[in-house]
Parts: C-alpha cells; sequence; structure tokens
C-alpha cells in the first residue's frame, strides 16, 4: 500500500478508534452531558453512512449528461464498485458482510427489475445506459446495499446489542411476507398494514442498546427502523429531484414522495435488519429469551 493510498485509510481507522474508545465522563450533567450525547451520536451516525454518503454524493455531483463521455448510470457503477473495493480492501468491510451486501444487491435487482417493467411502471430510469439490464440500471443495487452496510457499520461503532429479539425463524417468515408483497399488492391486494401489524406485535419486546457515548442507550427496536425508514426517504426525495429515477407524477414537475413510501422503506428495513442479523459476528449480540 502506498502513502497516499494508506492516508485516507490510517484517518478513517484513527477516527472509528477515537469514536469508539472515548474517556468517560461521569462529571458531565444535564445539558451538556445531552449535547456531548448527541454530538457523538451524530458523529457515528455519518460515519456508518460513510459508503450511502459517498455514494449518493455522487449521485448529486455527477452530471446528468454524464462526464468523458460516460453516462451518467455507467459512472454512478463505476463509483460505486470503486467504493465497495476500497472498503473491502481496507477492511472497513469483511468478507462475510460482502456476502449479506451481495444479497441486497440481488434482491434489489429483482425488485427494480418487476416495478420498472411495462405491466407495472411504478417508477423509471429516464437516461441511457450501457450497462442497463432489463430496463434497470446495475448501479441501483447499490442504493439497497447503502442500507445494509449502514446497519453493518452502525452496528460496530453504535456498539449495538438486541434483546428480546424474535426467534430467527419468525424474523425470517415476516422479512418474507415483506419481500412478497412488494410484488402481489399488483395483483391480490395491499396487506403491507397487516403485515406491519404482525411486525409491531413480534417486535413489541425488542430494544435496542446503543452507546453513543460513556453510557448505554436504550430505544425499541421497532421506533429505530421506523426512524431509519423516514431518512431513507428524505434520501429518495433528494434522489427524484435530480432525477435519478422519478415516479409517474414526476414526469411533468417534481413533487415529493408520496408519505405512503416511508411505509414501504420502514418495512425493507426491517427485511434488511433480518438479513445482516444473520451474520455470526452480530447474531452473538442478539439476545431472544427462551
Amino acid at each position: 500500500m502506498t502513502t497516499l493510498q494508506a492516508r485516507p485509510t490510517a484517518l478513517l481507522q484513527s477516527f472509528d478508534r477515537r469514536l469508539m474508545e472515548l474517556a468517560p465522563a461521569p462529571e458531565l450533567r444535564g445539558f451538556w452531558r445531552f449535547a456531548a450525547e448527541l454530538l457523538l451520536f451524530g458523529a457515528k451516525e455519518a460515519r456508518a453512512c460513510f459508503f450511502a454518503g459517498l455514494f449518493f454524493v455522487s449521485i448529486f455531483a455527477t452530471p446528468r449528461a454524464g462526464l468523458l463521455g460516460i453516462p451518467r448510470y455507467d459512472l454512478l457503477l463505476i463509483i460505486a464498485l470503486g467504493i465497495q473495493a476500497w472498503m473491502i480492501w481496507t477492511r472497513l468491510e469483511t468478507l462475510d458482510e460482502l456476502k449479506a451486501i451481495c444479497l441486497f444487491h440481488v434482491i434489489g435487482f429483482i425488485l427494480e427489475v418487476f416495478k420498472t417493467s411495462s405491466a407495472i411502471q411504478s417508477w423509471a430510469y429516464p437516461d441511457f445506459a450501457y450497462t442497463k439490464l432489463l430496463g434497470v440500471p446495475l448501479f441501483s443495487g447499490f442504493m439497497y446495499a447503502a442500507v445494509g452496510s449502514y446497519v453493518i457499520q452502525a452496528w460496530r461503532l453504535l456498539d449495538v446489542r438486541v434483546q428480546h429479539h424474535p426467534p430467527y425463524w419468525m424474523a425470517t417468515l415476516v422479512a418474507l411476507a415483506i419481500y412478497a408483497n412488494f410484488f402481489t399488492h399488483h395483483y391480490i391486494g395491499d396487506y403491507r398494514w397487516y403485515i406491519a401489524a404482525l411486525a409491531i406485535g413480534l417486535y413489541a419486546r425488542a430494544t435496542v442498546v446503543f452507546r453513543p457515548f460513556d453510557r448505554d442507550r436504550r430505544m425499541p427496536l421497532i421506533l429505530a427502523f421506523i426512524l431509519i425508514g423516514f431518512f431513507i426517504w428524505l434520501a429518495e426525495n433528494i434522489s427524484t429531484f435530480f432525477a435519478v429515477w422519478h415516479y409517474p407524477n414526476q414526469i411533468g414537475a417534481w413533487s415529493t414522495v408520496h408519505l405512503g413510501k416511508w411505509s414501504s422503506w420502514t418495512l425493507l428495513v426491517i427485511m434488511t435488519f433480518t438479513i445482516v442479523a444473520s451474520l455470526k459476528h452480530i447474531r452473538e449480540r442478539i439476545y431472544i429469551p427462551t
């Protein structure tokens, strides 16, 4: 590894160590403790969004006409592959984590092909690309992988543990029902709210324990899913504003993505979490009552 290559890696690893090895500050009270924990929580969340942040900055910075004769979608694929390769090379992600992220690619791509098909037309990618397959640019899978990457990174940086997680077989069945409904609601009705109610009941006792600074904090796991889904919905609004893709009601002029998509993203986060929870080093931090 050359000096120029090693420097950004060393800086990022040093930053991670500083975030995770902060000296306790029991003297902090009241507002100052709240402010310190909020600041550190924000820093760790931003760091966990490293892949997603770089990828979406690339989306916003890449001209719609492309660059150097390379169409925008193709350029985004090259950038995303480069970021992913760098994260594996620098061991910011392990090979096991890469396998899970590749699964997100497959799941996302299949969903994209279905949703953009001529029979469904839920949304569309209007621009030309050499790397389009069945009408879907291959970079789109990285948008789903970015969610998985965030969960994996946040787990480590925030020392996440989960208490009272439901049995894995139940969580897996709910995840499969969520994914199936994305397809079947076009034919037999939308059962997302029934599935959401089932998920709320299943995760009702589940609590996520995390450490923004020197003390453990707790949050209902289902609330964490909802909050992550909301921020993805915000990112989707920004992406459609930059015409990366658009919904039928955005063809004439841009408008906000329907608020109902928030529920879809929340359900997708639950499905993503179920996949991430299957990783060995993460499963060790999940407590399932017997």
